[in-house]
């Protein structure tokens, strides 16, 4: 029997702003390996729940391991792209630079990159098809080139886990397509945690789906269910007459 610990582990998880409750007793186990989509309403927690996962924050009350790890403890084990960057994109600073920065955790304080660090940087700048930009500043690329960018910045820390927050936002409909292509790709060996509005995209590429809206729906199936169409809406949706393409389960357990 393996002993091999969860990617993610949340047992009984709250958390408040102001004693206004935003996660409300999730509890749910994510395998290692896994393609995680978690869709919800606009302010039901999503990206307050990834917040937990990465250590940001911190629960008021319930258990939260990362690998066997505590969040903070695991921080150097996975890879985060969130859904807005604090670089100034004005700032004269190239695409190589960028994704150096992702390799900070491995350098000694006072030190210059090593041969190794420039090495990883190459090969993540390589994977997602934006090598020949690296002198490139940030600033003259798309919103696409961008996110592949600070996807490789993610990639360079030679993460277990990646978490992406919203990685389609405010980009053209054929990156959001290479993205899961490549995403899907990447699954081989990284487990990977997507948030995401997009339930199509959901439907067509992950293993599992968790819909949040302050409490938590998983199933492990990557099947979307009338229940959590119901708990991300907040309304009855007529499914077929809007064309949604999913798999949809006639019953589901709540965790």
């Amino acid at each position: 029997m393996s002993t091999e610990p969860y990617a993610i582990e949340m047992r009984d998880v709250w958390f408040s702003y102001e004693r206004r409750p935003v996660i409300e007793g999730v509890t749910f186990a994510l395998k290692q390996g896994d393609f995680l989509g978690i869709i919800g309403p606009n302010g039901g927690g999503k990206t307050t729940l990834l917040r937990l996962m990465l250590g940001i924050l911190k629960p008021q009350k319930g258990l939260i391991r990362i690998l066997g790890e505590l969040p903070h403890d695991a921080k150097h084990r996975v890879g985060y792209v969130p859904q807005y960057t604090n670089i100034n994109v004005t700032f004269p600073i190239s695409v190589m630079e960028i994704t150096l920065m992702g390799r900070l955790a491995h350098c000694r304080i006072g030190r210059w990159y090593s041969r190794q660090d420039r090495q990883k940087a190459e090969e993540v700048l390589r994977q997602v098809g934006m090598w020949h930009e690296r002198h490139t500043p940030i600033g003259k690329l798309s919103g696409g080139q961008r996110q592949r960018v600070f996807i490789a910045r993610a990639l360079a820390t030679d993460p277990e886990i990646l978490f992406l927050d919203e990685p389609t936002s405010s980009v053209d409909p054929d990156f959001e397509t290479d993205l899961f292509d490549f995403l899907r790709e990447l699954n081989r060996k990284v487990t990977i945690v997507v948030v995401t509005h997009d339930i199509g995209a959901i439907s067509r590429n992950v293993k599992s789906v968790a819909c949040v809206n302050h409490s938590l729906i998983f199933h492990e199936e990557g099947e979307i269910t009338a229940q959590m169409i119901d708990m991300a809406y907040e309304c009855p949706v007529d499914l077929i007459a809007h064309g949604m393409p999913h798999r949809v389960l006639s019953s589901h357990e709540e965790e």
